[in-house]
């Protein structure tokens, strides 16, 4: 009877957010539109390009910059992925395809990085070996040390390192990655800078996590979500990359049927077309959702519901420390905290499968929503 549905009061489940009223209206008034987001001389698509605008300059890029809203982060992080390696692979792939490369493309990131990056790489036709998974210090942060090393392999093998992809929040444990040092990295190899910030992007707006996210700024790119710490109704997910121009040649293609008029030609004119910059023509009004939310509490609110968010996670540790027979199994991420109740005398086995026992009766049970 108890479904995943994240209004229950205690769903603390994955990293989901609750939705709101405001959010809830918004979906309303857009689907009663009705209108698509892929281009033509209407209101909706300046709609998203303020939204786009705004979280442009959330993320520190500069005005030129441009975006897209998708539905999550696995599509924003193909879309990026997509652009990086149409723009570092040093040939005209988008005509050639990968197979006229000099050598086989290849991305880097940690272990801890999520799976829809490695999705889209073999999309990308780069296949799984494409990522080279590059292993985490103590904190689950990537290893700057060990990904220089494997980027220098790689080369001398020939390889043709392309990009490299920095989590700010990882899925796990809300670690973050050193993105100054990968940003340095990437400027001196030329490689694409791309930041997986699905989870802690957003919380560039909480006072006491900025600092972490120090370097997001230099990115190439940003993947995020809205639906998540934003608690924007699903779906709700954004890219935003620095160079539109370079956005806009991975995916414009302009048929005949798709001819745009003059800015006076009627509804088939505007220069503003969001088909030119994803794989979709059909696209739903998912910026009035988040143009409605945002003007209803402001960022600055967001942001202390953020930085409130992370004092309880730490809080929460802090509790977990001085309980018997509770430990702390990773150092606290963000908001997430990763723990189990070990009552001492049992090997590693035998204490999943406990805890693994005791999450399912809470969450059949309806008293809470933990996860695994």
């Amino acid at each position: 009877p108890y479904t995943m549905h994240t209004a229950h009061p205690r769903f603390w489940a994955w990293y989901m957010g609750s939705g709101t009223v405001m959010g809830a209206l918004g979906d309303l008034l857009a689907s009663t539109l009705n209108p698509n987001l892929g281009g033509g001389n209407h209101a909706a698509p300046l709609v998203e390009k303020q939204v786009i605008d705004w979280i442009c300059k959330m993320m520190g890029f500069p005005e030129e910059a441009f975006g897209l809203l998708t539905s999550g982060a696995s599509m924003a992080n193909f879309t990026a992925l997509t652009v990086a390696r149409n723009n570092r692979c040093g040939y005209d792939v988008r005509r050639k395809g990968v197979m006229q490369a000099p050598g086989p493309l290849t991305v880097y990131a940690s272990t801890e990085i999520h799976s829809c990056n490695q999705k889209s790489i073999e999309t990308l036709g780069l296949g799984s070996d494409g990522l080279r998974h590059i292993p985490v210090d103590g904190d689950y942060r990537i290893d700057i040390a060990a990904l220089e090393r494997q980027i220098s392999d790689d080369r001398a093998k020939g390889k043709v390192p392309f990009c490299v992809i920095a989590t700010a929040g990882t899925i796990n444990t809300g670690a973050i990655d050193d993105m100054n040092a990968i940003a340095d990295i990437c400027e001196r190899e030329k490689l694409w800078f791309h930041v997986d910030g699905a989870i802690g992007a957003v919380a560039i707006l909480a006072d006491n996590v900025r600092s972490q996210l120090s370097g997001m700024e230099r990115a190439d790119s940003i993947a995020l979500d809205l639906h998540k710490w934003m608690h924007i109704p699903f779906e709700a997910g954004c890219v935003v990359i620095r160079d539109k121009s370079a956005h806009r040649d991975s995916f414009a293609l302009v048929p005949e049927y798709l001819e745009r008029e003059a800015d006076d030609g009627g509804m088939a004119s505007g220069s503003l077309w969001f088909s030119d910059y994803g794989l979709q023509l059909t696209r739903q009004f998912r910026a009035l959702k988040v143009w409605m939310s945002i003007k209803e509490h402001g960022l600055a609110r967001y942001g202390r519901m953020i930085a409130r968010n992370v004092e309880q996670a730490a809080y929460l540790g802090r509790l977990i420390e001085t309980t018997e027979h509770l430990e702390l199994t990773a150092p606290i991420g963000l908001d997430i905290v990763c723990f189990r109740y070990n009552p001492g005398g049992q090997d590693t086995e035998a204490l999943n499968s406990l805890n693994k026992s005791i999450l399912v009766e809470l969450q059949q049970g309806g008293i809470a929503a933990p996860s695994y």
